[in-house]
């Protein structure tokens, strides 16, 4: 379902400035002007409402969060989330991306991300639609040229067809599955887990959640 449109969304966009990332060109040097201290950088590819991203940059002050979304009005939501809960953080180590996927290998240093974070994604069902897919060889191929030579995917989906497919993929490219489940929350990584305000929602109505952590060879 396409959201409504808000109300005065540059304005309040514009109010969350110290938490974006203006021009996506910013990161073509690296990270160094974007984060105030130096850390390793995860960025997660379609970052909704927020939700994972001000989660994580709680739980790992440590680290350096890039939360990249298509979508403004969606970025909004998570923008104004990130700046409300700014006071949990220990770290400024978290920052909004408005942007594509596809433009990723055009404006991010090249093998600067140790971690990429692929949250259920939009699995585009339809067979014509599988080069949309953000686990497609394609953006697989954007990825491996972002992560450093140790960097990992980590992937989660309540979508069947597209964890499969995805596995599909990583076993064309060559890929290291490092790990895989097909029912996260009763998995061992359940307990370190932070969920997408989607992930909550389709948990609690008894799906199961399917991850993957993968690495390029």
């Amino acid at each position: 379902m396409r959201m409504r449109k808000k109300k005065h969304g540059a304005e309040r966009i514009e109010a969350c400035a110290e938490l974006r990332i203006a021009e996506a060109a910013q990161m073509k040097d690296g990270f160094e002007d974007i984060f105030p201290s130096s850390a390793p950088v995860h960025m997660e590819i379609g970052c909704g409402k927020g939700n994972f991203a001000c989660g994580m940059a709680k739980k790992y002050p440590d680290i350096n969060f890039v939360a990249v979304e298509r979508v403004a009005d969606v970025c909004c939501i998570a923008l104004e989330k990130a700046k409300a809960a700014a006071d949990e953080r220990e770290c400024d180590n978290l920052r909004f991306l408005i942007g594509d996927a596809k433009t990723l290998a055009e404006n991010v240093k090249p093998h600067s991300l140790d971690c990429i974070y692929l949250n259920f994604s939009d699995p585009w069902p339809k067979k014509g639609h599988a080069k949309r897919r953000l686990t497609h060889r394609g953006f697989l191929e954007i990825y491996k040229g972002l992560l450093k030579e140790d960097g990992i995917l980590k992937l989660k989906t309540d979508n069947v067809g597209l964890f499969d497919f995805s596995l599909e993929e990583f076993e064309a490219l060559g890929m290291d599955i490092v790990w895989q489940t097909r029912d996260l929350h009763r998995s061992e990584k359940a307990e370190g887990n932070v969920m997408t305000e989607y992930e909550k929602n389709f948990s609690e109505k008894g799906f199961n959640i399917c991850s993957a952590w993968v690495r390029f060879n």
